[in-house]
């Protein structure tokens, strides 16, 4: 059999094409190279000569990477720079530095300590992490290549050697060193399959090409004669583009990407290819693109930075009016030549207490107070926080409920800036295909010759079943009624991947007896050969394997081979099937020439190849979407167009995804003059090549046959629905922005609940029959007005439309296609279309394109001015993704450049739920409680010593010792506030899931306003004036140790010092939610520290303890007083957040408050009797009721 023949090897003597995407390109005259040599073209590149001495002096750069951030060299001053960029760091530089001056009120080394250890211990973190990339750059700049030498033969040599101009053999699995230009390879025609998951994250082959001068070098000995001159254009980002010319001889030959094989990039399928580098290490394009995503920072950390401000603001004027008061004070010491504090002795003091310059005075000691009371600025904060949200992100990557089994893909927090700001989306915007649908297309109905095939039921029409019945008894019967008939000859136990289609008629090579059998012939004909795939043969099974570009082409192919066209080898030049031949039902391999390839792209939406048949005949043949297909057709092809576009619209109700079917015959002589004029075309080295092919390419994709369209259906992920009603329930408004048409974006709108029974449905839509009438006469500025006005007018309509759904109670959604949203994103419209969109639960933008997108996700940020989530899976998302403040990219089908770009990685939709209603809330509730217990604890203890500065006429004496005051914030109160950060959590996971309405307490902010933040600092300034006044009227008037003597200065500062870690710590103890063990260690432990370093720090000798000296064991210990005036002052200041509290949850409780209450009425209900049962259940009914009451936007 011919088919068995073609089977049998894949090494043949295939000659030159003119392939678009399988092309090697003869030179032509015609060319237009008029770019090279110019601004951005002037690389060149002497091929197999890199010593040559034009090329020392170009003095390109080597192959060595580098991707670290710091050097061994720079390390410590680059990361020095960055940690005093921060305000506070930089303050404490400052005091650090003023503290050697006798200005300062403590030793210069008890504040140069905390703040080497807060940076030394972020610059560790840099350290490490700046480590593990410099390891992988080791690892790849030392990976062997072969090079070809001056001995003409080939040796190894590292990678970071390599130079421009090398010629470089690269072997099957190995990945390219650098970006070469292929030459040859090991097949006869010299293609090579790359693979570039490194790059794009797509997982499909690539086909490249060498040209016409080099393809037939197939060993080492071609090479020794070998020597050609590139001119191409200088290193760039752009992955998709390179123009260039290779000159070989006397002859230009053009370059392509078709040419390029890019460093990092991997050789599949192919023995080995002979390259030769043309970019390398940082020139590669993998290289330039290493660059850093947008920079990002959540609310809240941008709110804290105000807040440091804040404090600043506030302890400049403390500080001031210390040094007012201290200015008079000592102006008043030299009163008509009498010393008034005489034991001060201001007749021979210095110039820090002089009262014959009070205003010199003044001012150092503003510079003292500056210093002391630089405690009210948490020197820790940062570095605290830093630590939380790596220990968040950690829980994130580990949560085994967000782990998808089927891919071994958990979620991934690529950073962790942004953890709390998961708690506050407020809109979220998503893509469609692949990240609320499966992204794994199968073949379902299709329809030919203006007849419909297919009996297969999508989940669409499921849905709204369920919408017209309440259920789905019809479909259910339909199902039952499919899998029961055994007459089909259908084997319904066999799954086929990219396969679901059911029909009798044309299954098992039945479709010959159908009226319009040899339409279904072509049809079918055409999806087994106008694609780009490439068919994978397993050696032992025979099975064939198929590497598509997209799913839904892998989809077509599968279903040729059902129907009986089994494509299962490609050429550069040919394309081979086994067809089922309808006279004698036997398998027939055919061969057909593959003359031109014509891609798809999101511009042209249609693909066409051109093949020669065995008969000579030329076919043209085509498949795209209906928008611009119809308009292509010839008169004497539109038999069945009224019936295929009736199909078509019903496809699309039922939310599957159709292309039209087309073809054409090609008489020689067009064909050969439109060919000359393509050829002109592609290998014009100019920049806008792309446009001037497709413009050639519109000319022959004219005139079609039509035979039918296909549909497709994209189901949706497990657990969409049920996630997309959760996340309403939870406030957060939903826009899709998907590519579809009109209906099939309505249908699955109200497949996943984005659409929801009752709502009231706005459509804005510029398919009007006036506008398609100027659209085909081609007045733009006429169609611009016409549109422009029509689209403010429906948006005026949507608006009166919505206000009267509100005041019926029902909430409204809004629908706009594509031509619409291009004239409401521009001018005084944006405005009303946000506005619109705004008072809508659900959006959907349909039509629109990766740009839309992105403009979209920038006006919703800028215009409702809360955070924004947008989720996708492919690379034209990327723009949206980076536009939001939160990036959530779906690791699916469609490669890895969605995820490349986002924030966080999950692998289902459904995992987006417990991400924002389970760790969102978590983190943004820790993450707030964390910073406002910072700011409150530290106000605690900066006060204190500024009470004590006005008891003792602001002299500037500290009341602690120098070293309480430097451990404060590492040691005695730092742990219990990180354990907050990390594990506290005021209701279960399950109950966040439970109660989405929980998650408005961040949409809200209510956990992080201002009155909450000024609240604790309130609570924290109160704190302090009770522990000071507590503290020295308990102390001072009676005797404080046991021989009668009074409490001394280093009592007093260890009494106000101990009750200010009791109080902050027993604080932390009353506000968490959720104890654990560590919580308790940490807490309880940061205590028992204090009297532990007290007890050592005071047994070193005076001279180093000062007035720590066994203070503990030998005066505040043995008094009872010390005790009980700790207890006192603890009770005191926890008394008014206790009184708050109790006011705040029986009065104005929040979210979790309530919930909290209903769990416990719950569990008390269950140990009751029948009567309070029953009191208890209508208690919790009414908890509810005001639950959702709340949560109503």
């Amino acid at each position: 059999m011919k088919g068995m023949e073609m089977r049998g090897g894949r090494k043949r003597s295939i000659r030159l094409s003119n392939v678009y995407s399988f092309s090697r390109f003869r030179s032509s005259s015609g060319g237009n190279h008029s770019q090279i040599g110019q601004k951005g073209y002037s690389h060149v590149v002497y091929c197999n000569e890199p010593d040559h001495p034009d090329a020392k002096r170009l003095n390109y750069k080597g192959n060595y990477v580098s991707t670290t951030k710091y050097t061994a060299l720079n390390f410590i001053p680059k990361a020095l720079f960055e940690q005093f960029r921060r305000v506070a760091n930089l303050y404490f530089l400052v005091v650090a530095c003023v503290s050697f001056s006798p200005l300062a009120p403590y030793t210069a080394i008890s504040i140069v300590v905390p703040l080497v250890v807060v940076i030394g211990a972020t610059m560790g973190k840099e350290a490490v992490e700046d480590w593990r990339r410099k390891k992988q750059d080791i690892e790849a700049n030392n990976r062997m290549v072969k090079v070809y030498g001056g001995d003409q033969t080939f040796h190894e040599t590292k990678w970071k050697k390599l130079r421009v101009g090398d010629l470089v053999k690269v072997e099957k699995d190995e990945y390219f060193p650098a970006d070469l230009v292929l030459l040859s390879s090991c097949y006869d025609d010299g293609i090579c399959y790359v693979e570039t998951t490194n790059l794009d994250g797509e997982t499909n082959l690539k086909v490249k090409q060498p040209l016409e001068a080099t393809y037939s070098m197939h060993d080492e000995n071609s090479f020794q004669q070998f020597k050609a001159l590139i001119k191409c254009e200088d290193p760039n980002e752009n992955l998709y583009s390179f123009i260039g010319t290779l000159y070989h001889g006397d002859t230009p030959y053009p370059l392509s990407p078709q040419q390029l094989l890019l460093r990092d990039s991997k050789l599949r399928n192919t023995d080995f290819v002979y390259g030769v580098v043309v970019y390398t290490g940082h020139d590669t394009k993998v290289m330039q693109n290493a660059v850093d995503p947008p920079s990002k920072r959540s609310r809240i950390e941008r709110k804290m930075d105000k807040i440091v401000y804040i404090l600043f603001g506030i302890l400049v004027v403390i500080c001031g009016v210390g040094s007012i008061f201290f200015g008079v004070e000592t102006s008043k010491d030299i009163r008509g030549g009498m010393l008034v504090r005489w034991y001060l002795r201001p007749d021979a003091t210095t110039v820090f207490f002089d009262p014959r310059r009070p205003y010199l005075a003044a001012f150092c000691h503003f510079l003292t107070a500056l210093m002391l009371y630089g405690y009210l600025i948490p020197i820790s904060l940062y570095v605290s926080i830093e630590i939380v949200k790596v220990l968040q992100s950690i829980f994130i990557n580990q949560d085994p409920n967000m782990y998808y089994e089927e891919t071994d893909r958990p979620a991934r927090a690529r950073t962790s800036n942004l953890n709390e700001e998961l708690g506050q989306v407020y809109t979220i915007l998503s893509d469609k295909t692949g990240t609320l649908t499966s992204n794994s297309m199968e073949f379902v109905k299709c329809t030919i010759a203006g007849t419909a095939y297919g009996h297969g039921v999508t989940e669409v029409e499921r849905a709204m079943a369920r919408r017209r019945n309440g259920g789905s008894p019809e479909i259910e019967d339909q199902l039952s009624n499919l899998t029961g008939d055994k007459g089909d000859g259908v084997d319904l136990t066999k799954s086929i991947k990219g396969f679901n289609f059911l029909d009798e008629r044309i299954m098992n090579g039945n479709w010959v007896k159908e009226p319009h059998s040899d339409v279904i012939r072509l049809f079918f004909f055409i999806l087994a050969t106008c694609h780009t795939v490439i068919p994978e043969v397993d050696e032992e099974s025979g099975d064939i394997h198929y590497e598509a570009e997209s799913p839904d082409e892998a989809a077509f192919v599968v279903a040729a081979r059902e129907i009986g066209f089994e494509f299962y080898e490609r050429t550069q030049s040919s394309i081979s099937l086994n067809e089922l031949d309808p006279e004698t039902g036997a398998k027939i391999g055919r061969q057909y020439q593959l003359l031109n390839v014509l891609e798809f792209s999101s511009s042209r939406k249609r693909m066409s190849v051109i093949v020669r048949n065995e008969e000579g005949q030329l076919l043209l043949l085509c498949k795209g979407a209906d928008s611009v297909m119809f308009e292509r057709l010839s008169e004497h092809g539109r038999i069945f167009e009224d019936e295929t576009k009736d199909h078509i619209k019903k496809y699309a109700e039922e939310g599957l995804r159709t292309l039209v079917v087309a073809y054409r015959e090609l008489g020689e002589e067009e064909y050969n003059t439109w060919q000359e004029e393509f050829v002109n075309a592609k290998i014009s080295v100019t920049a806008d090549r792309d446009s001037l092919v497709d413009a050639v390419a519109d000319k022959i994709e004219s005139d079609f046959i039509l035979l039918g369209a296909t549909a497709i259906e994209d189901k949706l992920q497990e657990g969409v629905p049920e996630c997309i009603n959760n996340l309403a329930l939870a406030g957060i408004r939903i826009w899709v922005l998907t590519g579809d048409k009109l209906e099939t974006a309505i249908n699955i709108g109200y497949a996943c609940n984005l659409l929801r029974q009752g709502m009231d449905i706005t459509v804005i839509t510029l398919d009007a029959p006036d506008i398609a009438s100027l659209e085909k006469k081609g007045d733009k500025e006429a169609i611009e007005k016409v549109s422009s006005e029509s689209v403010m007018k429906q948006i005026e309509a949507g608006k009166s439309q919505v206000v009267s759904a509100k005041a019926n109670s029902v909430k409204s959604a809004l629908i706009i296609d594509g031509k619409s949203l291009t004239y409401a994103l521009h001018g005084d419209l944006e405005k009303m279309f946000l506005e619109l969109a705004n008072d809508c639960a659900s959006v959907i933008c349909c039509r629109s394109s990766p740009k839309q997108k992105a403009l979209v996700t920038r006006l919703v940020k800028a215009g409702t001015g809360k955070t924004t989530l947008a989720i996708g899976d492919g690379a034209n998302d990327v723009g949206m993704l980076q536009e939001a403040d939160i990036g959530v990219g779906i690791s699916g089908v469609e490669g890895m450049q969605a995820v490349m770009a986002s924030d966080f990685a999950i692998a289902q939709f459904r995992f987006l739920e417990r991400l924002l209603l389970v760790h969102g809330h978590w983190c943004y509730r820790r993450i707030s409680m964390m910073i406002c217990y910072f700011f409150y604890k530290n106000m605690t203890f900066g006060f204190t010593l500024f009470w004590f500065e006005a008891h003792a006429s602001f002299s500037g004496q500290p009341a602690y010792n120098d070293w309480y005051m430097s451990f404060y914030n590492v040691f005695f109160t730092s742990l219990p506030v990180i354990a907050l950060g990390v594990f506290d959590q005021d209701v279960s996971a399950r109950l966040c899931l439970k109660y989405p309405q929980l998650h408005q307490e961040g949409t809200h902010n209510i956990l992080f306003s201002w009155h909450r933040i000024l609240g604790w600092m309130l609570n924290g300034v109160s704190s302090s004036i009770i522990i000071f006044y507590f503290v020295t009227t308990s102390t001072f008037p009676q005797s404080f140790r046991e021989d009668g003597r009074v409490a001394a200065y280093e009592a007093l500062g260890v009494a106000m010092y101990t009750s200010v870690v009791w109080t902050v710590n027993c604080q932390m103890a009353v506000s968490i939610n959720y104890f654990t063990w560590i919580q308790h260690v940490f807490i309880w432990g940061s205590i028992v520290l204090w009297y532990l370093f007290l007890l050592l720090y005071g047994s070193l000798p005076p001279l180093l303890s000062t007035t720590a000296y066994k203070v503990l064991v030998e005066v505040s210990a043995p008094s009872p007083l010390y005790w009980f005036s700790t207890l006192l002052v603890v009770i005191s200041t926890l008394l008014p957040y206790f009184s708050y509290k109790a006011l705040q949850v029986s009065f104005f409780p929040m979210y979790h408050d309530m919930i909290n209450r209903m769990q416990l009425e719950a569990s008390a209900a269950s140990h009751s009797s029948v009567s309070a049962t029953a009191r208890v259940e209508d208690r919790i009914r009414q908890l509810k009721d005001r639950l959702w009451h709340h949560s109503e936007p």
